[in-house]
């Protein structure tokens, strides 16, 4: 099962309109979302066709504001650079488009693969990332945005969030 799997339910209402998923692994949040990973995405959970490849750092490729919704899921924690990326990220949303975020509590899916014997994944950068830290670094764009919705843990190790463009 996908990490997307997961928090589908639950997140696919804030997937409205014309849309982005950032690091999809071959399931997508929704259907008609555009799908974008790397050239060689590292997860593969479904046989949905990828449409863009690139750097989720790097949407220069898009317009600002153009699209309705942002969706990524395990896949902001791989970066060191959590601000300048969230950033990127709400620069192609449109004015009311939803950023929205599904990702691991750290410490709690370190405490996790401990337990289960889980290989943890190494391309985790942050070693707090968790809920609060995303709360933190998105309020150093607060006049950009506001959360409406978010869950400190919706599973074993994640956390959910969502941010609205101003």
């Amino acid at each position: 099962m996908s990490e997307t799997a997961k928090c589908r339910e639950r997140l696919k209402g804030y997937c409205n309109g014309f849309g982005l998923d950032l690091g999809y692994g071959g399931d997508p949040i929704v259907p008609w979302a555009i799908t974008f990973d790397l050239p060689e995405p590292y997860a593969h959970k479904g046989d949905h066709p990828q449409n863009l490849a690139g750097d989720a750092r790097d949407l220069s490729m898009f317009a600002d504001g153009v699209f309705d919704f942002v969706f990524s899921s395990h896949l902001l924690e791989d970066f060191i650079e959590t601000e300048e990326v969230l950033r990127e990220w709400v620069r192609v949303l449109k004015p009311g488009g939803n950023l929205i975020i599904y990702c691991p509590d750290e410490p709690t899916y370190r405490h996790h693969c401990r337990n289960t014997g889980q290989v943890h994944n190494e391309a985790h950068k942050i070693e707090e990332f968790s809920l609060s830290y995303i709360r933190q670094e998105l309020q150093k764009i607060k006049n950009s945005i506001y959360i409406v919705h978010s869950i400190v843990l919706v599973d074993d190790y994640s956390f959910e969030i969502v941010a609205r463009k101003r």
